[in-house]
């Protein structure tokens, strides 16, 4: 037992040094929601083939996973992947469109090739290839106009692109090579990650030149008819399904206390290294707590509240991407909370400008009063405590900071589920919303620290009278910050 607690305790510290790692190697390059494209055109005299590679990450690849195991065992076998190659590339016909001078030509399925490659977390992604055919009703005599558009996954984000390439045709106007700029899906350039390529369909010239080569084959797809796919590429079993270390650690003989500790410290150092990652809202954060001379309680229960909606925020997100995706896709759900996420920050630093506006006007007056002699109003609070920071408004803030959940977390919970081990991935979940709270709780304490320390620092104590203006200025910041934020999630959803 006690061998076993510890042989569990070292695979968790193995996870723990990869999750930690700068940049995750297998993560998807364009992100663990997208699903992306790509088309190579090879046009012969008599026929068109398509190259069709759709490269799912891990999220859609989690929700096409549960699809095709039709036993629901967590694993896909030969004969489970075998079917869903066959019908995965029979299904993405339908949406797509090849026509030469305007007539339609049907392509058929002639080969097809499916593979899992691990992903972030453990997460496999997927890996679909299909090589259509499209017979023309007679050889080309003479120039003609070749169109193609691929419809499918219309409301998914990710990478399209589109190649055409001519075998005893000459093609005018349109990009050529096989491969294309991302070598069929397998080696994203890093120059074109930030705004990827959204080439949904293309129409281009063709005129008869030359006599035809070799037809192309894939080097990754069999012949439909060939029975099973190949075991090296197609099947996955159990410990690929998950990840090696991360079915390590939620394979029951591994959890033990020790298993479990290690693993929920290392949740836990994922969550810090995450908070510590630009973004996060850790300037708003800091903006808010000096604008509203915050206290060290407050620092503690705005850190926690981030936790807590975190937290809460990962699992209903698991919950749409098991039951709900098909109407409601958790990439499109993103930039909606993010607009939401910025209006409450928009609506919290108005609220707290407002308030330190009252302050500053109100001890303006309350100086001209007491230089005029006047006696001290005792119905009015002195205008150093007015505005002060309400729990209701920190909460609504840790709120808008947790509101995005980090796909990281939902990858750990995903992964959790697809091996069976639900409450385990919940508490990895918790422990990741910890590590964020430490975080953002102790910037917090730094921060309100270093402000009461120049406060009293004799450098500069002369300055007190500015710290209503400051105060204003980083109210001001919250608005500004919140507009920021606003506006950038606004403009994703258009």
């Amino acid at each position: 037992m006690i061998r076993a607690g510890l042989r569990g305790a070292g695979v968790a510290a193995v996870v723990l040094v990869v999750l930690l790692l700068p940049a995750v190697a297998a993560a998807h390059p364009l992100g663990n929601f997208t699903i992306n494209h790509f088309a190579g055109l090879h046009i012969a005299p008599d026929r068109v083939l398509v190259d069709l590679v759709i490269d799912r990450a891990e999220i859609p690849a989690f929700q096409e996973r549960r699809r095709i195991d039709l036993d629901a065992n967590g694993t896909i076998d030969a004969g489970e992947a075998d079917a869903a190659r066959w019908a995965g590339c029979a299904a993405l016909v339908a949406d797509l469109r090849l026509a030469v001078d305007g007539t339609p030509v049907p392509l058929a399925v002639v080969a097809a090739g499916i593979s899992f490659p691990e992903g972030a977390g453990g997460l496999p992604t997927m890996r679909l290839v299909c090589e259509l055919e499209g017979a023309l009703s007679g050889p080309l005599a003479r120039a003609a106009r070749v169109e193609f558009e691929d419809r499918s996954f219309a409301e998914r984000i990710g990478w399209r692109e589109i190649v055409v390439v001519g075998n005893g045709v000459r093609v005018e106007g349109a990009p050529a090579g096989p491969i294309g700029a991302a070598n069929r899906l397998t080696a994203y350039p890093a120059d074109l990650l930030a705004i990827p390529p959204e080439q949904r369909s293309i129409s281009v010239a063709v005129t008869p030149a030359g006599i035809p080569g070799p037809a192309w084959r894939a080097p990754d797809a069999e012949a439909v008819a060939g029975g099973s796919a190949s075991p090296g590429k197609a099947s996955s079993e159990r410990p690929r399904d998950v990840g090696q270390e991360l079915a390590a650690l939620v394979d029951a003989e591994d959890l033990t206390p020790a298993a479990i500790l290690a693993s929920l410290l290392a949740a836990i150092a994922l969550g810090i290294v995450h908070a510590v990652s630009p973004g996060h809202g850790k300037t708003i954060m800091a903006a808010y707590l000096v604008g509203g001379r915050g206290t060290a309680r407050q620092a503690l229960g705005l850190g926690m509240a981030v936790a807590v909606s975190h937290t809460v925020g990962v699992v209903l997100l698991a919950l749409i991407t098991i039951g709900a995706a098909g109407f409601l896709p958790p990439e499109r759900l993103y930039p909606v909370l993010a607009v939401v996420s910025g209006g409450l920050v928009v609506v919290i630093g108005t609220s707290l400008l407002w308030a330190r506006a009252r302050q500053l006007i109100g001890a303006r007056q309350h100086a001209r009063a007491h230089e005029a002699g006047h006696a001290h109003d005792h119905d009015h609070p002195h205008p150093a405590d007015a505005g002060a920071i309400s729990w209701r408004g920190l909460v609504a803030l840790g709120l808008s900071g947790g509101l995005l959940p980090s796909a990281s977390a939902l990858i750990l919970l995903l992964g959790s589920i697809a091996a069976g081990r639900i409450a385990y991935g919940l508490v990895l979940v918790l422990g990741f919303g910890l590590g964020m709270a430490l975080v953002l709780a102790g910037l917090g304490l730094i921060v309100l620290r270093a402000g009461r320390w120049l406060e009293r620092a004799p450098a500069v104590r002369g300055l007190g009278r500015l710290v209503p203006q400051a105060q204003l200025g980083f109210a001001a910041l919250v608005v500004v910050l919140g507009l920021v934020l606003t506006g950038q999630a606004v403009a994703q959803v258009l």
